[in-house]
């Protein structure tokens, strides 16, 4: 059985569920998923500043995880790939981003793909993004003007703003595929691909599925790649 820790790096418990809920839906029957919760982090991720408040916390729960060694991947599940290569450092396993996971899975389907985020705050963060996987040409980044926990305090109003956010993608950037911009929305995509007739990707099972495939073929990073945690007291600084 594949054991598959998915890690919520914001602390809004209601999300870390949705999350759980939605990587399980799209695991194989013989996967296991544990979601996780970073109890350290701000409510939501919006940006640059929540994005680095998170990161302590997100790397805790990998090296807690580590310490009990019983997972085989992990997902991060924030769009921005909060603390991704910092997390990659912690372990030998494969740690998935679920924004570079739906970014490479759309741009193998479309020629051109736009990523539909929350607030305008996000837009650098995932234009950055996508330069450093090599997307930029390619993807679009647009924000819907939603906050992370507006879509499931209103989920009818998010669903309908969305959609307007995809009618413009599709007739101005020329998109062939819709990413979902935040975990978040992971419940939306198949209701919003019906609706608008496009593909719409979503990034937590597009990671669980990614994440079962590396494991799958048994592939992890290399050794030289991953480095032990190091805590404050144990660096005296130079001498």
């Amino acid at each position: 059985m594949t054991r598959i820790g998915i890690i919520n790096p914001n602390s809004t418990s209601s999300m870390t569920t949705a999350i759980g809920a939605a990587a399980l839906r799209a695991a194989h029957k013989t996967t296991e998923i544990i979601a996780m919760q970073n109890d350290r982090g701000p409510a939501s991720i919006e940006g640059a500043v929540d994005g680095a408040r998170a990161v302590p916390g997100l790397l805790d729960c990998i090296e807690r995880a580590e310490r009990g060694g019983a997972m085989d991947a992990y997902i991060i599940a924030c769009f921005d790939d909060t603390g991704l290569d910092a997390a990659r450092m912690l372990t030998r396993k494969p740690v998935i981003g679920i924004g570079e996971a739906a970014a490479r899975i759309a741009a193998m389907i479309a020629r051109r793909f736009t990523i539909i985020t929350t607030l305008p705050v996000s837009i650098p963060v995932l234009e950055d993004n996508l330069v450093r996987y090599g997307l930029a040409s390619v993807g679009t980044v647009r924000a819907s003007g939603i906050p992370v926990l507006g879509l499931e305090a209103d989920p009818s109003a998010a669903l309908s703003t969305i959609g307007e956010g995809i009618r413009d993608a599709l007739r101005v950037d020329r998109s062939g595929a819709i990413v979902l911009g935040c975990a978040g929305m992971a419940d939306m995509a198949q209701q919003l691909s019906d609706l608008h007739s496009v593909p719409v990707v979503e990034g937590v099972s597009a990671a669980v599925r990614l994440a079962e495939l590396l494991t799958s073929l048994e592939l992890q990073p290399r050794a030289t790649h991953a480095a032990l945690p190091r805590h404050c007291s144990d660096d005296v600084g130079p001498r």
